[in-house]
């Protein structure tokens, strides 16, 4: 039988959006078939373009960079949280994930531990202005599943915070509690629906990137066996 892998990356493209100040993305060809004999690419982005992974490093001086990370720490047992009743700006609160304190708790024992994905739904905004007003977590929230000993967060948007487009001082709260805590932090995921129910097992695995702050990744997933 052939495996069931689930994609959970966005496609980099030209007309990717990239949160607020970050690089644009680019690839183009330099080298072609019909010239050169072959084809080759020029690649241009930021460390955190597309589905990409937050090492520690990104808001801690001391913090682990992506290359210093162990494998093991990019493979983990999946749950979903269902978020999509979420209207644009709306907290993610703890009365949302309670509910699932107890799986969260039971995957957090498991060999390869836990990784909590919020499915809000706003991949569908993808490449539009709407993508930016997305919903976010609250610190308090994100305390709790670090406390519950979670070793990822993940989001199906550009940040688990409040992206600000218009100006004014952005608060990085969640992303200091769980960086600050040595877990990570996966962003603009998709197809989280697809993984919503039993047992998954995600892949995260970073670019080896030396001394890098955080990397794009191919993000899948595949069914847990017992």
């Amino acid at each position: 039988m052939t495996p069931v892998y689930v994609d959970l990356s966005h496609t980099l493209d030209e007309n990717i959006q990239v949160y607020p100040g970050d690089p644009t993305f680019s690839c183009c060809l330099v080298l072609t078939l019909a010239k050169d004999g072959n084809n080759v690419h020029s690649i241009s982005l930021g460390s955190h373009s597309g589905t990409h992974v937050d090492a520690p490093y990104h808001f801690l001086e001391d913090g682990s960079k992506i290359d210093e990370i162990p494998l093991a720490a990019f493979v983990g047992n999946a749950v979903v949280i269902d978020v999509t009743s979420k209207s644009a700006k709306e907290h993610i609160t703890w009365t949302d994930i309670s509910p699932f304190a107890d799986l969260i708790s039971r995957k957090a024992s498991l060999s390869e531990g836990v990784f909590v994905f919020f499915h809000t739904g706003w991949s569908r905004h993808w490449q539009s202005p709407m993508y930016f007003e997305h919903p976010f977590l609250t610190q308090d929230a994100s305390q709790r599943l670090v406390d519950l000993g979670v070793k990822l967060i993940g989001v199906d948007t550009l940040s688990p915070d409040e992206t600000l487009v218009d100006g004014g001082m952005p608060d990085f709260g969640v992303h200091e509690v769980v960086l600050g805590a040595g877990a990570l932090i996966a962003e603009n995921l998709t197809n989280l629906e697809a993984i919503a129910g039993g047992d998954w097992l995600v892949s995260l695995v970073p670019l080896k990137l030396k001394g890098c702050d955080g990397s794009p990744v191919r993000a899948f997933a595949w069914p847990a066996t017992a």
